[in-house]
């Protein structure tokens, strides 16, 4: 699958709206890509950084076999700037230093391309220095910044750019990206209920307590759907011992919910009995409920054990 169109499949109208900008020769000299990990914003940047400096564009899309795609695409052309964060900022001087090499005719042409990923990491005098440098570009330059948290930019900043906000993957299209990845498909539709970001899918499925974690809610799911109560003595005995920290407790519903809700859509599509669908509808709902109680900060047992009791025994 070639990089235009995973692209279009990632992001389309994004990747249209792009084409057109460039077709038209309306790019704009500044622009801010707003939208969580995964949903394709340095590959965007990297593309655009490419379709500049292809000399031999392919359906005005970049070839990415000329010089000067292979060395975007390695991080070693001198004219394509990339800046991340030093720790946990990016620090001011980092922004001097482009801005330096930005004051700087072109290496071998008058255009320059920086990108900066992470920018909502950018320390107060960071941004403030970007910020004018924005205000008055020196020359031919294409800025690209990147976030998963608008609302850490600055206004100012946001203002000087044209914003492009990145729609989370379809869930579809995350599972198939998943398996080309290498994740088994059970686990790729399991994490595509997780999360929309292909990103933090592969973290979660290369952490081995999720691994725990999810066997332990698997186990705990079966003796639900089969109405036993070892579902209550197994809060006790595995539950509360392997989902300790706040976000491992919120993972645990996110799973049951996950095991519910392909169990709900398998009957749906099987024509089961509607009492059975029902049920299963009320467990979902169930399940939401019990999240909420949890989130009011009543002990992650005590909810877990009402839960089995009121799946079990719904009129008690």
């Amino acid at each position: 699958m070639n990089e235009a169109h995973v692209l279009n499949e990632q992001q389309p109208l994004l990747y249209q709206q792009l084409q057109k900008s460039f077709e038209h020769g309306r790019l704009a000299h500044a622009y801010l890509f707003e939208g969580d990990t995964g949903t394709g914003k340095k590959e965007f940047g990297l593309w655009m950084a490419k379709h500049v400096f292809c000399t031999n564009l392919t359906e005005n899309n970049p070839c990415n076999q000329c010089n000067n795609c292979l060395r975007i695409n390695e991080n070693e052309h001198p004219d394509v700037l990339r800046v991340t964060p030093d720790g946990q900022t990016i620090k001011v001087d980092q922004i001097r230093a482009l801005k330096a090499e930005f004051s700087k005719s072109g290496v071998e042409s008058a255009q320059k391309v920086f990108l900066i990923e992470q920018s909502d990491k950018m320390s107060v005098g960071a941004a403030n220095s970007l910020l004018k440098f924005l205000e008055e570009p020196e020359g031919k330059v294409l800025a690209i910044l990147e976030t998963t948290s608008l609302a850490k930019i600055l206004p100012t900043i946001q203002s000087r750019c044209q914003v492009l906000h990145f729609q989370p993957l379809v869930k579809d299209k995350l599972v198939n990206a998943l398996v080309e990845s290498g994740v088994n498909k059970n686990t790729a539709n399991l994490l595509a209920e997780l999360t929309n970001s292909f990103d933090k899918a592969v973290e979660i499925s290369q952490d081995e307590w999720f691994n725990e974690a999810r066997e332990i809610t698997q186990q705990w799911f079966d003796y639900l759907i089969k109405d036993d109560l070892q579902a209550f003595v197994y809060v006790q005995k595995k539950m509360i011992k392997v989902f300790k920290e706040k976000d491992q407790q919120a993972l645990s519903f996110d799973l049951l919910l996950a095991y519910y809700r392909k169990q709900l859509t398998d009957s749906v599509a099987k024509e089961q009995l509607k009492r059975v669908i029902e049920q299963q509808a009320q467990r979902v709902e169930l399940i939401l409920k019990a999240r909420q109680k949890w989130e009011a900060n009543v002990s992650f047992q005590s909810v877990c054990e009402q839960l089995v009791v009121r799946m079990i025994h719904p009129k008690t």
